[in-house]
């Protein structure tokens, strides 16, 4: 028996005051247990999408609704910067949303060793953001949106500032993450070969109006190994994406492969 979808958004448009139109008949559904990325240019409302599903924007017309996984306290958000309190340290940082739903530090403290443990922070507990270099605290982020064991999970665009080779570390930690939680992520990047790697299936999108152009199931297996980036298969899903990028962008985008 197939699973219903954790969620689905069905001719949904966003509308700011100003008149710009930033979604429009926007359609996505998203599957428990998989990784979805949506990949496109600047200003085509990858993370309006988020903002929507978060509750941290609303939408014009259309609706979502969730399937049988209605996530309420168990969603997550992962934002672009890190966005750490510097005067806390790694621990209390992570501990921040157990604070804030109010449940005590003794018993909070258990989920919080964990998150940590996730993220391959074991002993970094009581250092201050400023000993971090960028990609512990992206870490640090990734654990503070874990602690919670959310059941889906944002992530706009959190590798992005990030050197290559760090980057591809967070990549594959973010895949032996999926995969041992089975999480739900919808990975917001505008990299069409980080898109490739870490998805399931790739949602491209065109701007003005932010619209969904097409979608790619990526038919590898997952979780994938560095190996992967060097593979025939890997090269042709990423000149798949380029290609439907190109279109609907009326330029070439097509990388040399």
């Amino acid at each position: 028996m197939e699973s219903s979808p954790m969620l689905t958004l069905e001719h949904v448009g966003k509308t700011y005051a100003n008149g710009t139109v930033a979604l429009q008949d926007f359609n996505l559904v998203v599957e428990p247990g998989t990784i979805t990325s949506l990949v496109g240019p600047s200003g085509c409302g990858k993370s309006t999408v988020l903002r929507i599903i978060s509750g941290l924007g609303d939408l014009n017309t259309g609706r979502m609704y969730w399937g049988d996984h209605r996530p309420s306290h168990r969603l997550a958000y992962v934002f672009q910067e890190a966005a750490l309190m510097p005067w806390a340290t790694v621990m209390d940082n992570v501990r921040l949303p157990l604070k804030l739903a109010g449940v005590p530090k003794r018993p909070s403290m258990e989920l919080v060793s964990e998150a940590i443990a996730q993220v391959g922070l074991e002993g970094f507990e009581r250092v201050y953001p400023r000993e971090l270099s960028g990609g512990m605290k992206m870490r640090v982020s990734i654990a503070r949106a874990l602690v919670t064991r959310p059941n889906i999970l944002l992530m706009d665009e959190p590798f992005g500032a990030l050197d290559e080779m760090t980057r591809s570390k967070l990549n594959q930690d973010l895949l032996t993450l999926q995969h041992q939680r089975q999480l739900t992520i919808l990975f917001v990047t505008h990299s069409i070969y980080e898109a490739v790697y870490l998805a399931h299936r790739v949602v491209v999108m065109a701007a003005k109006p932010g619209r969904v152009v097409a979608e790619i199931e990526i038919d590898s297996p997952h979780p994938r190994d560095p190996d992967y980036r060097t593979s025939a298969q890997f090269n042709r899903y990423c000149r798949d994406v380029s290609h439907c990028l190109s279109e609907a962008m009326g330029e070439s985008l097509v990388p040399s492969l």
